[in-house]
Parts: C-alpha cells; sequence; structure tokens
C-alpha cells in the first residue's frame, strides 16, 4: 500500500486523463472499448470459474483426510491440558 494516498490519486487522475485523451483522440469510446471487453470478462470468469469447480474437487477429497485428524489431534490436546 503506498504511503501517500493522495499522491498515488493524483497520479491515477492524470494518467487516466492523459489517456481518456488519447483514445477519444483515436475515436474509442467508453461503450466501445467495453463492448469489445465483453466477450473477454465473459472467457475471465468461465476460466475462473473452471478452475474453481477443479480445485473444490479435490479440496473435499482431501479434507475428508485432513479434518478428523485435525479434529483428533485437537481433542487430544485438549484432554493433554495445553
Amino acid at each position: 500500500m503506498p504511503k501517500n494516498i493522495s499522491a498515488t490519486l493524483i497520479k491515477l487522475a492524470i494518467g487516466s486523463l492523459l489517456l481518456g485523451l488519447l483514445l477519444r483522440f483515436f475515436s474509442v469510446s467508453p461503450r466501445k472499448l467495453l463492448e469489445g471487453l465483453g466477450d473477454t470478462a465473459l472467457e475471465i470468469f468461465d476460466i475462473i470459474a473452471g478452475m474453481l469447480a477443479w480445485a473444490v474437487e479435490y479440496i473435499l477429497i482431501g479434507a475428508i483426510v485432513i479434518v478428523p485428524i485435525w479434529l483428533v489431534l485437537v481433542a487430544w490436546r485438549s484432554f493433554r491440558g495445553k
């Protein structure tokens, strides 16, 4: 995290203004830009959803083994008084 947040926000605002002017010079509007990103955003979402679906299966399989062992260790420690 930047130490001087206000300076960072000013730099971001100036950079955004300059890029916006440049894009307007090339006749790129926010609407055109977002329409072009629509498919890309959907593809990114699909990729992330696929990775999560893949990971959840393996997390659950591992949890079937790990969680009972962890519970036994926690119970063991509590009975020993630590």
